[in-house]
C-alpha cells in the first residue's frame, strides 16, 4: 500500500457505516490496481479546496469496467473538474476513441491537463467550455449522432440531471450506458429535509426527484450503486 493512501482517500466519499471496511475495499481492490496517472491525478487533486467533488477511486473502477463491457469507442461526460474519470475513460477506450467533455469552469481542467497529456491520451478528448445542455442540443441537431454514442457520464448541476438525461437518451446507442454521479447526495435521501443542512437541500431535493424518475423510466435498466456518493448506472433499453 503506498504511504500516502490514506490521507489521499480521506477525500472519498464512501458512504460504508465502517471507514475501515472502506479502506480495506480501497486498499485490497482499488488501489493495487488504479493506473499510476490515475493516482498522480488523484494525489494531485486532493489539495484542491473542492477535492470532495472528484470521482471517488471505487466508483471508478466500476466505471472502466463498463466501459469495456460495452466496448466504448465515443462518449460523453458532463462535468470534468480536475479530470480523473475523464482520464479513466481516454486510458480505457482504444486508441481512435473520442470523448466529447463539457465543463462549464476549465479551470479545474487545467490543473489536471499535465497528467493527461503525459499519458499520451488527450487526443481523444474533445473539451468544450460551455454549459451542458446547449452542446447537447447542437449535438442533437446533427442525425448523426443520435445513438452515436456508447457511454456517458455525469457529474455536474444535479437540477439539471433530468434534462441531461432526456437528451442523452437519444444521443447513447440502445445498449449503452449512462451514469449518473452523487445520487445519495452524501446519505441526505434518506434522512429527513429538516436534518439537511440548509446549503444542501437543493441537491438533495434535485437527487430525490432524479432518483424517483429513474426507478419509473422503463427506457432504462437502473442499478443504484452506493460507490462514492452513489452511482446510478443506466442501460438504454430501445
Amino acid at each position: 500500500m503506498e504511504k500516502n493512501e490514506g490521507k489521499v482517500s480521506s477525500s472519498c466519499k464512501g458512504l460504508l457505516q465502517s471507514e475501515a471496511l472502506y479502506n480495506y475495499i480501497l486498499e485490497t481492490s482499488v488501489y493495487p490496481r488504479e493506473p499510476e496517472p490515475l493516482k498522480e491525478l488523484r494525489s494531485l487533486t486532493y489539495g484542491h479546496p473542492k477535492a470532495i467533488m472528484a470521482t471517488a477511486p471505487d466508483a471508478g473502477q466500476l466505471m472502466s469496467m463498463l466501459l469495456n463491457l460495452v466496448n466504448a469507442r465515443k462518449t460523453i461526460e458532463i462535468g470534468v473538474f480536475t479530470g480523473y474519470s475523464l482520464l479513466l475513460t481516454a486510458l480505457t477506450i482504444p486508441e481512435d476513441g473520442k470523448i466529447i467533455a463539457i465543463d462549464m469552469n476549465k479551470e479545474a481542467y487545467d490543473l489536471g491537463l499535465p497528467v493527461i497529456k503525459k499519458s499520451s491520451v488527450e487526443h481523444k478528448i474533445d473539451f468544450r467550455e460551455s454549459e451542458a445542455l446547449p452542446v447537447l442540443d447542437e449535438l442533437l441537431n446533427n442525425e448523426a449522432n443520435k445513438g452515436g454514442f456508447d457511454y456517458a457520464f455525469v457529474d455536474a448541476d444535479k437540477v439539471n440531471y433530468w434534462n441531461y438525461h432526456e437528451r442523452l437518451l437519444k444521443l447513447v446507442k440502445v445498449g449503452g450506458i449512462i451514469v449518473y454521479d452523487n445520487t445519495l447526495w452524501g446519505g441526505s435521501v434518506a434522512i429527513p429535509e429538516a436534518s439537511t443542512p440548509e446549503w444542501s437541500r437543493e441537491g438533495r431535493g434535485s437527487t430525490l426527484q432524479l432518483n424517483q424518475r429513474l426507478s419509473e423510466d422503463q427506457r432504462v435498466q437502473i442499478s443504484h450503486a452506493p460507490l462514492g456518493d452513489g452511482i446510478t448506472i443506466c442501460r438504454r433499453m430501445y
